[in-house]
């Protein structure tokens, strides 16, 4: 049986640190996350009213009271000083709480993380550390399900040659990096392309609800639309009649819709049916190239779309030609899209590719996807990328 007692020194231990890092003091929050044999992973405790964890708590201090909003004349002055020094030390301890292994991405029980609690109350230096600190973790996270896959395939090859001892080679199952957004099981490639669509209107829904969507080349040039979904970018590109017209569309419902609509029969229009790991290499081996590529699949990882345009791409894009895709990625949550801006940066650089961003400016959509489960966007601008190879 519980002890009692024990319970109550954990919740005393745990508003001591929420207390802690709200005040911004730095030395006693070091004290009590390493000291405090009572709490498991102190940088992380949660408060079981508001489901605040220590990042939380040191930035929501920075919220001003009502009769702080109310400061006129000198007041105000004096008001803006200590609003600026209350945002430099929450940054501080901001900083601190990172360095001790806090997590960026964690939700209150408003849903918000620490970094949309930040951007919300204009904390810029604040926001910027847990963005910073959501790309390290994505870009160990990804490199991470790398390594895995080349040792789930040194063991399956030393399986091959009847090599017993393979324990050495499986990965860590204890250890998990932080993800960008909640991973759902029930939202796969694989359950995608099995499961049925609805073409509504102006939108498109799967089995599950979830909703879908949906760089102009100039009159004959050749081009690649990867995932035609509801034909939205390949009607901007046949607008334009271009030589060469490749679709690729995984989906049989998709492409069912397609024949209905005449896709087969349009200018130039060449549809291949399948997935595109599966027909790139074809069109590799016939030698065919392209002046502009798009990309818009569905259920896909981000690990897909880096094979996509780190393996891919050098093979069908011309020199002088220029790419692009649907930047969706974190698109449900504000900090999670400025985290995965900067971690697609990173891998495009490495990847030999230069990216140039135009925003665009998003109308507000509220009820436009009533009956959805999954609310495709939730940010203020989209972030249009064009893509070339580098200089």
């Amino acid at each position: 049986m519980t002890d009692p007692t024990t319970t109550i020194d954990v919740d005393l231990d745990i508003q001591e640190i929420l207390l802690a890092a709200s005040q911004h003091d730095i030395p006693k929050l070091r004290r009590l996350i390493r000291l405090t044999a009572g709490v498991a992973n102190p940088a992380n405790v949660k408060d079981p009213e508001t489901g605040f964890s220590p990042l939380h708590a040191a930035i929501s201090a920075c919220e001003p009271d009502d009769d702080e909003d109310e400061a006129v004349n000198g007041a105000s002055e004096q008001a803006e000083k200590e609003k600026k020094s209350a945002a430099e030390s929450a940054a501080e301890t901001v900083k601190f709480l990172l360095q001790e292994g806090a997590i960026w991405n964690d939700l209150d029980l408003n849903g918000e993380t620490p970094g949309c609690v930040a951007r919300r109350l204009g904390l810029t230096e604040a926001y910027e550390m847990v963005v910073d600190a959501g790309v390290r973790a994505e870009l160990l996270l990804n490199r991470l399900d790398g390594y895995e896959e080349i040792e789930e395939e040194v063991e399956e090859d030393e399986q091959e040659e009847g090599v017993a001892d393979t324990e050495s080679a499986a990965p860590a199952q204890d250890e998990e990096a932080p993800q960008l957004v909640e991973a759902d099981a029930d939202v796969t490639q694989a359950r995608y392309l099995d499961s049925n669509l609805t073409f509504q209107n102006d939108r498109l829904i799967d089995a599950d609800r979830n909703g879908r969507r949906e760089a102009a080349p100039t009159p004959g040039l050749r081009v690649l639309n990867v995932g035609h979904g509801m034909g939205i970018v390949d009607q901007f590109l046949q607008d334009r009649q271009p030589a060469e017209h490749h679709i690729i569309e995984a989906h049989a419902d998709v492409v069912a819709e397609m024949k209905r609509r005449g896709w087969h029969q349009k200018p130039g229009v060449r549809i291949h049916e399948g997935r595109w790991q599966d027909v790139l290499p074809a069109l590799v081996a016939e030698g065919e190239m392209f002046d502009a590529v798009y990309y818009d699949t569905f259920a896909e990882s981000y690990g897909d779309f880096r094979e996509f345009f780190t393996e891919q791409v050098i093979g069908l894009l011309e020199q002088e030609g220029r790419w692009s895709f649907f930047n969706g990625m974190g698109a449900d949550r504000q900090i999670s899209y400025d985290v995965y801006q900067k971690v697609v940066e990173m891998d495009l650089f490495e990847a030999g590719f230069d990216v140039e961003w135009e925003e665009i400016e998003v109308p507000k959509l509220e009820g436009e996807w009533s009956g959805v489960r999954r609310a495709y966007w939730m940010v203020d601008n989209y972030r249009l990328p064009l893509c070339k190879y580098m200089d």
